[in-house]
């Protein structure tokens, strides 16, 4: 609104001073990080009083699965209520509301926040550990994969510039730039030529139907790309600090791969695809990375509050959608490593464990998963649960506690950032 507001008056005459500024991504970036960060923190503080007045608080731990018997009771959960209200009044404050990419991360921000908020609400008020039936989680993502896809192919802004090239002419830049289109095109690490299109993937279908192909394998791709990673957020919620650490982080790294698509300055220099409109979502992002930080106040260990499914589905469909409107789907599994290594894990632990059951000899790869707990769970605790179990990977005798895996884990997202944003030179 606020954007809105001060765009109109540098339209009017006389013109107000500082109006101008509003234009700038990265003066409205700083100002939404700041507004996000500072809402998350204040309204974060008055929900876990009410959460806490109300008894809406997580379970208590079961002793047996922490070494160290971190007390958890009475800590309020669906702190990730605090982390989209943080988000959304920045960016309702901040942003470019007539822009098709600010509208679908809006978009994707509420309705995985439904699908989060209604599993912890089964969870607290019915006290259902189950939750939201799998079917409907796989549901909202599905539907959010479609509205973005379909989207993309059919809204006539949301378009893209395979290559532009900035000219010093006459004492001016000249933009040089390829036509604007539609394209299913994306851009793949270490390779010299970055782009590639998922269409020529089905060239055997001719040249008409290749191009309708590559737009249904694109939408499906997204699909994936959006219950992988909110599924792998899920999962790496399971300590204090983090999912939101880890998280902040890589909207930090996706700030930057933003920021990039969106000038045409900074597409020329990385020779990347140039999306126009896109650098508003360096605003969104910057709201997200705020929202996480003031969130982190509270989350940190000892946690006062837990951020549930209402905050780690939507965080991990925030990463997932803007990722692929800005056609970086490719480097997620570089970018989101961590979340990638807690999935994986799960699958295999899940899989080889099931395979050795049924031979009468139960085997587990790990002492536990997700893969952060393996450093905090013992050989015993394993064995007093399943005394004929196998673990293969032991580990270290000496177990971590809970304020340092999270360190860890964030300081290994560091690098994979810098890694994934390293890739736009090394091909």
């Amino acid at each position: 609104m606020l954007y809105h507001l001060f765009t109109y008056l540098q339209s009017t005459q006389p013109h107000i001073p500082g109006a101008g500024l509003w234009q700038f991504i990265s003066f409205r970036a700083i100002v939404a990080a700041i507004i996000a960060l500072l809402t998350s923190m204040w309204f974060g503080k008055y929900f876990i009083a009410l959460l806490k007045r109300k008894h809406i608080s997580e379970t208590q731990r079961d002793e047996k699965t922490d070494p160290f018997n971190t007390q958890k009771v009475g800590v309020p959960t669906m702190g990730g209520i605090v982390i989209i209200t943080a988000i959304l009044v920045a960016v309702l404050l901040v942003a470019n509301l007539k822009n098709v990419y600010m509208l679908l991360m809006i978009i994707t921000t509420l309705l995985l926040g439904t699908v989060g908020f209604l599993d912890d609400y089964i969870k607290t008020f019915r006290k259902n550990k189950d939750g939201l039936n799998g079917w409907f989680k796989i549901f909202g993502q599905v539907l959010l994969g479609l509205i973005v896809g379909l989207t993309l192919r059919y809204c006539p802004q949301a378009t893209m510039n395979e290559t532009v090239e900035v000219r010093a002419q006459n004492n001016t830049e000249v933009v040089y730039k390829s036509p604007d289109v539609k394209s299913t095109r994306t851009t793949i690490p270490f390779v010299k030529n970055h782009n590639a299109n998922y269409a020529d993937l089905f060239s055997f279908l001719g040249p008409n139907w290749k191009y309708k192909a590559g737009w249904i394998f694109f939408v499906c791709l997204i699909i994936f790309v959006v219950a992988a990673v909110s599924n792998g957020a899920n999962l790496n919620d399971g300590m204090d600090g983090m999912c939101a650490g880890n998280s902040a982080i890589i909207g930090v790294g996706l700030l930057v791969l933003a920021y990039v698509s969106g000038s045409t300055v900074w597409a020329d220099y990385f020779d990347v695809m140039y999306i126009p409109g896109s650098e508003e979502l360096v605003v969104f992002l910057a709201s997200f990375v705020g929202a996480l930080i003031g969130f982190l106040w509270y989350n940190s260990y000892p946690a006062q509050i837990f951020m549930g499914d209402t905050g780690s589905l939507t965080i991990g469909g925030i990463i997932a959608v803007c990722a692929c409107i800005i056609h970086k789907e490719l480097l997620i599994p570089i970018l989101c490593g961590v979340f990638l290594m807690e999935s994986v894990s799960v699958i295999i632990q899940t899989q080889v464990f099931k395979f050795t059951k049924k031979r009468g000899h139960p085997v587990r790869v790990w002492k536990r998963t997700p893969i952060h707990d393996h450093f905090r769970t013992s050989l015993e605790q394993v064995h007093q649960r399943n005394p004929q179990c196998t673990v293969h990977f032991k580990g270290s005798p000496v177990l971590q506690h809970e304020n340092k895996i999270p360190i860890r884990f964030c300081l290994i997202t560091i690098l994979l950032v810098a890694f994934t944003i390293l890739t736009l030179k090394i091909r």
